[in-house]
């Protein structure tokens, strides 16, 4: 694991990220100091090579999604993808398949309790990239993205939308606030934080924007304003500056994939923000995250054109003249990878049986899936397409609990 070295003696840098500060019933909470940090993050070195490598990585992702006949049905999968690895980072334990299943009202007998807190985030994401037409990252935005994320599950009791006004902490279960890894600022500190938070986000600034994205979500997790929901919302926070930036025109960049392969580095290189003023390895980390998943999603946009254009050619030469309705049902799973045959029948506006016999043939070619081994009922999976974002292997191992 390599480390940035920082500017400035150990005891200016300790403070840079704010102070602990004892409470009168004996715990100490973080009072987190305004952005930027003081003195500046040194972009220089390792940290100056980190910063090009993912500028570069993600001019790369962001041509390559512009380059696909419709960029859109490819976003709705990163969506997914993002939305569930985000969520298994806090504990949940569906998979993309199951996400995709509970979206097509599959309500399989195994499907896990938690499925819905990962459709939530899905409504919370494309919430706020319209959001974002008119109005931009704000704590009002950040609100109503919360609302949306904790609406009907398991954080209803932990007032969506609203600032908390108990403190909270992070540790191991059953611990203490005294025990605890790490308390955030007391309640009435929240309002203040949040505020220069976002004044931060709307300023002039001389650090390049992945700099200031790459703080932005360290002090957001830092503030921890909400009783629940926070690292979910944090990370939502980095697509959302990237959208409204404009460094990428889509949505495609889910850094949760790197922070959960990553998860003990990702919380202890938070921690080391506030214990130490080590913004410099925070952001180190950051950008590693930033150039990894860019080069993975650049190389899955071309996959998946690939794809797209080998199913594209087999319906082409093996379907004769039902390849129009073919095509269509092709188009129809980039936008929802699980059908039934009533739904290709209601796509293709044709006969039962027709639909029936399309669908056979288009599991003759390799194109779907028929997954569910039952008679009647039958659904069928585009899997091949699914499996490019981690379909079969999308386990929640390792999530936090």
């Amino acid at each position: 694991m390599s480390t940035v070295d920082p500017p400035g003696s150990n005891e200016t840098l300790r403070h840079r990220a704010g102070r602990y500060i004892a409470q009168p019933t004996g715990y100490r909470a973080f009072y987190p100091a305004p952005l930027p940090p003081q003195p500046l993050p040194r972009l220089e070195g390792e940290l100056q090579i980190l910063l090009s490598h993912a500028d570069r990585a993600l001019g790369r992702l962001d041509g390559s999604i512009q380059t696909l006949p419709n960029p859109d049905l490819f976003v709705f999968m990163y969506v997914r993808k993002e939305a569930v690895l985000s969520s298994q980072i806090e504990g949940t334990q569906s998979s993309l398949q199951d996400l995709l299943a509970a979206e097509a009202h599959i309500l399989a007998p195994d499907r896990p309790r938690d499925v819905d807190e990962v459709v939530n985030y899905v409504a919370a994401m494309n919430y706020g990239l319209h959001r974002l037409q008119e109005l931009p990252v704000s704590v009002r935005l950040i609100r109503e993205i919360h609302q949306r994320l904790l609406q009907g599950v398991r954080g209803i009791r932990l007032t969506p939308g609203e600032l908390r006004v108990s403190q909270n902490w992070i540790g191991p279960g059953g611990c203490t606030l005294r025990e605890a890894t790490y308390v955030p600022p007391p309640p009435h500190e929240v309002p203040l934080a949040l505020g220069a938070l976002e004044t931060f986000l709307h300023a002039d600034s001389t650090l390049p924007q992945l700099i200031q994205i790459g703080l932005a979500h360290a002090q957001f997790e830092t503030i921890h304003p909400f009783l629940d929901g926070n690292g979910r919302v944090g990370r939502l926070l980095i697509t959302f500056l990237l959208c409204q930036r404009e460094i990428l025109v889509k949505p495609v960049l889910y850094l949760s994939h790197f922070f959960k392969q990553h998860r003990v580095e990702y919380y202890e290189r938070l921690q080391a923000v506030r214990d130490n003023g080590d913004w410099e390895g925070w952001l180190a980390f950051f950008l590693r995250g930033v150039t990894s998943v860019s080069r993975e999603a650049t190389e899955t946009a071309r996959r998946v054109l690939a794809l797209r254009e080998d199913h594209r050619a087999r319906v082409t030469i093996g379907l004769g003249r039902a390849a129009g309705n073919g095509h269509k049902v092709l188009e129809h799973l980039y936008r929802r990878p699980i059908v039934s045959v009533s739904d290709v029948q209601e796509l293709t506006g044709t006969t039962y049986t027709a639909a029936n016999n399309l669908v056979s043939r288009l599991v003759e070619l390799s194109v779907l899936v028929e997954t569910t081994g039952y008679r009647r009922n039958r659904l069928f999976r585009y899997q091949a397409y699914i499996e490019m974002f981690g379909g079969p292997s999308d386990t929640a191992e390792g999530a936090a609990t």
